[in-house]
């Protein structure tokens, strides 16, 4: 695989972590750099982790987990989508780190298919798993900060609009795992 090929895998794959990124910079009232970087550095490393578990472990559990996997994703990010809406119109609570683990599994669970892929293929794994927890984490900083100035200019709607779109990244991955859509 070249390495233009691994960056926009990289990027496709990060896609999912980049929206949710967005989503918690909405309810940042000023930019945290420290909370961005924090962040950037789960969703890069679950990005990371979850091509090498597919890779070593994809063989033996892949079978099991594959079938459940959309609607896991659709479950977790449905319920947080709904809680980012609920806020929105109360006080907003400070995301915990068990949400943005969550949200980090949640969003990674493809890389943990393209790590069996990568097995099958016998793709160097240690260069590719490092440029998609890299691209991931650049692109995560750049959604929370970019949510952060989408949040603090349009306020409760963003926080509502963010809500939606974690909803709908969900729907979008059951619907894929079930078949029903293709992107």
């Amino acid at each position: 695989m070249s390495i233009t090929e691994l960056f926009f895998l990289a990027a496709g794959l990060a896609a999912d972590a980049f929206s949710v990124s967005v989503c918690r910079g909405l309810g940042m009232k000023r930019i945290n750099l420290r909370k961005a970087a924090v962040t950037a550095l789960y969703f890069g490393s679950f990005q990371f982790m979850m091509p090498v578990a597919g890779y070593f472990f994809g063989g033996m559990f892949g079978k099991y987990i594959n079938p459940f996997s959309h609607w896991a994703a659709f479950i977790l990010l449905g319920f947080i989508g709904g809680k980012m809406i609920f806020e929105a119109f109360g006080e907003r609570e400070e995301n915990s780190g068990t949400e943005l683990f969550i949200l980090a599994i949640a969003t990674s669970i493809d890389a943990f298919a393209v790590g069996i892929v990568f097995a099958a293929q016998k793709t160097e794994l240690m260069r590719s798993a490092s440029v998609i927890g890299m691209v991931t984490f650049t692109i995560s900083f750049i959604g929370v900060s970019l949510g952060n100035h989408l949040g603090n200019k349009y306020e409760k709607k963003a926080e509502i609009a963010g809500g939606a779109v974690l909803i709908l990244i969900g729907l979008k991955l059951l619907l894929e795992g079930l078949g029903v859509i293709d992107f």
